[in-house]
């Protein structure tokens, strides 16, 4: 008896999967797809307070006091400018940092804003609006890690007001 209720039971549920597949229905998936979950502004603040993110041609201070930004670019041959101004965060996991840009001919205010976002213990960084989605910093550091270019010690503020100093005696 249990062998022929398989029988009649089967093609019941064929016509009953392809219809669930002609309407929309999803299978189901041997690994659920995880989305990412955005910093809280605490975290993102406890990621830039008091660092200084060091690049190829200068970098960028972030005070906590204040959230002032200090920055500074030397892109060689003459090529220099610094930016005085601020930083904030989001709930949504954004930084941004918004500051005037000075080189020895002109000055213009410029904002750039980054999303952090979790999967896991990974934090994934990309600038705002259109970025890629990087590796920030892994669970465990490793030494691609965009987050290993944060230092604690200040290298930018005095190389941004030297530069300042310069400017301001030209005029």
């Amino acid at each position: 008896m249990k062998g022929s209720l398989k029988v009649v039971a089967l093609p019941l549920l064929v016509p009953l999967a392809a219809a669930a597949v002609y309407f929309g229905a999803e299978p189901v998936k041997a690994k659920m797809e995880v989305k990412p979950t955005p910093l809280s502004a605490y975290e993102v603040y406890s990621l830039y307070r008091n660092k200084t993110w060091e690049w190829s041609t200068g970098g960028a201070r972030f005070e906590a006091h204040g959230r002032k930004l200090v920055a500074f670019v030397d892109k060689g041959k003459g090529d220099r400018s610094f930016a005085e101004g601020n930083w904030y965060v989001s709930d949504l996991g954004m930084m941004c940092m918004q500051a005037t840009w000075t080189t020895s001919a002109n000055a213009g205010n410029a904002r750039s804003c980054f999303g952090h976002a979790r999967i896991g213990d990974t934090v994934y960084q990309r600038k705002v609006p259109n970025g890629k989605w990087y590796v920030f910093s892994h669970a465990k550091p490793r030494a691609g890690d965009e987050y290993k270019r944060f230092v604690a010690h200040d290298n930018i503020t005095a190389k941004a007001l030297r530069l300042k100093e310069q400017f301001l005696a030209k005029k």
